[in-house]
């Protein structure tokens, strides 16, 4: 699409702030400075080269106020961005590719969805990155950590602005090589290496997928321009192939999706993923990359709406998902993995948000979770950072005297995943189970069962962790303290957006024909619902709606009776891990082996034949051919240096023989 041309008005009415109109421009045409959106990605990226470099001259605490201060110069653009947005445009930086019929502008995406991420990624990674001076001061490598900090936020809002499927993917793999950077940044620790290496490699898994998916749309629409592609798609234009061809360019994204976003069967990556600093376990499962899955799908809604059969695939891993992950949330003792499980659980949830076409839905919920998990994660950094670096729950217990401000802030969150009125986990899980259920009973029953699950197990890790008798050792009572305040404020910050979030998205009983967020994103999903407003048109009665909220909310207080009655009254407390477990426990306590499940399928497989190549191939057929052409040439040259004699008669006798032999082969041929 040429950058100085018009795009198709999403509505004839752009005068309306709910129908606005998307136009290509060129830079020099956008509504407010080239320089302002270039400044976006820019300061974290200038925040990411100043602590790279300088990384061994500046302390611990100037490292931490530079990552931060750009973090938050980010954050103050895409405020302004926000307060001023009136209509949806696509600014052209600069041609980049250009290759025949290969037209790829460095160009981004100024909308709605483009926006909120902004908010999301630089207002969370900003209070991310304040806890983190505090809780990374004693570290050595602190300079280094804010530097790739910085350079995740950087790869976050490349993704997240980009306005082609290309620079989204460059953004896509920065996230996926700035995780690998995080979750190994202790490297003197094997096992932590071993996680990064298993998040990378797992991720190219999906990544290829993904890029086979972008392949396929070029072949398809001749572009890889959103806005050009999703028009073409919304018009039919499938060059020479059927609208079939759809669903498997969506089964491919979704492929990506699996692998970013950590759904069965990608998702092993995840909990592993906790080898990190706690703040990068914020920052990874709240606000950046597990985010990303989801958002491209947000983005492609209008090519998901024609593949039904995709939607359908999604919903389904969604909600096995959600399922899955609540049940091994169940039995783990490591305050670090029951979040990190719970993130693939609410990652569960969105999906199936996403197959059921509650678009805005699933994005509601990306923001809820994002506080909450933010705030969740933060907190569990405060109790292991006041415990000396313990993260057995089981080596914890009566924590909520000793830290009182982490305990209150953890507690919201707590019931704000659980999704307990007023807190944002219930709306938006509620608008998820309503979708469900407008779709699919036996989907519903699946997303309330697990609802009551997440209870269950959040308050187990709450109980566990801040009730009952201190079970540590008397040197770690000793050192019990409350967190700094650079890192008690982010959590108090988070602690009200995860208890007052919810009302950006109020449900209708509140008196609202939508929420404000399903109105502000609804011009993006407007080729959609011209497809199939069926899907956006469903509506239930109030008597329906106040049954399955009180079917959730009942769900939710059940989990947290059950884990009361377990783990406060009774005083039941986790076995050991050598301990006797009956078989079922036995395989949810050990993650249902698909750990082990891969290692004998890929991993082992994959290895012994490495191991073969380089014994039988590499060393013993390889290495034997090149050698002798080194040995054959070797000893070629040893020959030649006896006819190089340095005897000037010698070379002229030659000369005369190759004279009278090369007379002799001309006489011949005549």
């Amino acid at each position: 699409m040429e950058k100085s041309t018009e795009a198709k008005p999403l509505s004839p009415r752009p005068q309306d702030p709910i129908h606005m109109q998307e136009q290509v421009l060129p830079a020099a045409s956008a509504p407010y400075s080239t320089f302002l959106y270039v400044l976006i990605p820019l300061l974290p990226f200038l925040g990411f080269l100043i602590n790279g470099l300088l990384n061994r001259r500046l302390s611990g605490t100037v490292a931490g106020l530079i990552s931060s201060a750009a973090v938050l110069g980010s954050f103050a653009i895409s405020v302004f961005l926000f307060l001023n947005f009136q209509y949806q445009y696509t600014v052209t930086l600069f041609d980049w590719i250009s290759v025949g019929s290969l037209q790829i502008p460095f160009s981004y995406q100024i909308d709605q969805l483009s926006l909120i991420m902004l908010l999301l990624v630089t207002g969370v990674g900003f209070l991310i990155h304040v806890y983190s001076i505090g809780y990374m001061h004693h570290d050595e490598n602190v300079g280094k950590f804010f530097s790739f900090l910085n350079l995740f936020v950087f790869s976050m809002l490349v993704l997240v602005l980009g306005a082609n499927f290309v620079i989204l993917f460059i953004g896509w793999e920065g996230v996926g090589l700035c995780s690998y950077l995080l979750i190994g940044f202790w490297n003197k620790n094997h096992n932590y290496n071993n996680a990064a290496k298993k998040a990378f490699i797992i991720n190219r898994i999906g990544d290829l997928g993904f890029l086979l998916g972008i392949f396929l749309i070029y072949l398809t629409f001749n572009s890889v321009q959103f806005g050009e592609v999703f028009q073409k798609a919304h018009l039919g234009q499938f060059g020479p192939y059927t609208v079939s061809i759809v669903t498997v360019i969506t089964l491919l994204l979704f492929v990506g999706a699996t692998g970013k976003s950590a759904q069965l069967p990608l998702y092993t990556w995840l909990p592993d993923a906790m080898a990190g600093p706690t703040p990068v376990s914020a920052l990874i499962h709240a606000a950046t990359m597990v985010t990303a899955g989801i958002y491209m799908i947000l983005r492609a809604n209008v090519l998901f709406t024609l593949a039904p059969d995709t939607l359908e695939v999604i919903a389904i891993i969604g909600a096995a998902t959600a399922l899955f992950a609540a049940t091994i949330g169940l039995a783990q003792n490591d305050i670090k993995k029951v979040l990190a499980y719970s993130t693939v659980s609410q990652l569960g949830y969105m999906f199936l948000a996403l197959g059921v076409m509650g678009y805005s839905t699933s994005l509601f919920h990306v923001l809820t979770h994002a506080f909450f998990k933010a705030l969740m994660f933060l907190g569990a950094g405060s109790v292991i950072h006041a415990m000396s670096n313990e993260q057995d729950m089981r080596r914890m217990g009566g924590l909520r005297k000793a830290l009182p401000i982490t305990f209150i802030t953890f507690l919201i969150g707590c019931l704000a995943i659980a999704g307990i009125p007023p807190f944002s986990g219930f709306f938006s899980k509620d608008e998820i189970l309503l979708h469900a259920y407008q779709h699919s009973k036996a989907l519903y029953a699946v997303g309330l069962f697990t609802a009551f699950l997440t209870a269950f197990y959040m308050f187990r890790l709450l109980f566990l962790t801040f009730f009952g008798e201190f079970r540590g050792t008397e040197e770690q009572k000793h050192h019990l303290h409350e967190s700094p305040a650079s890192m008690t404020l982010p959590l108090v910050i988070l602690a009200i957006l995860a208890a007052v979030g919810g009302f950006m998205n109020a449900p209708l009983l509140l008196g609202e024909e939508n929420g404000y967020l399903a109105n502000y994103l609804a011009p993006l999903f407007t080729y959609s619902k011209q497809l199939n407003p069926a899907a956006f048109g469903v509506e239930v009665d109030h008597a329906t709606e106040y049954m399955l909220i009180g079917l959730s909310v009942g769900a939710g207080v059940l989990g947290i009776i059950f884990a009361y009655v377990q783990y406060v009254s009774r005083g039941v407390r986790p076995a050991e891990d050598d301990a006797h477990r009956s078989a079922p426990e036995n395989v949810v306590y050990n993650k249902y082996y698909i750990d082990e499940l891969y290692n004998g399928l890929f991993v082992r497989p994959i290895m012994g034949l490495s191991r073969g190549l380089y014994r039988y191939v590499e060393n013993g057929i390889i290495d034997p051919v090149v050698n002798g052409f080194g040995r054959l040439t070797m000893g070629g040259g040893q020959l030649l240096r006896y006819v190089q004699t340095g005897s000037v008669e010698t070379y002229l006798i030659l000369m005369v023989v190759g004279i009278v032999l090369v007379l002799a082969l001309n006489y011949l041929k005549f």
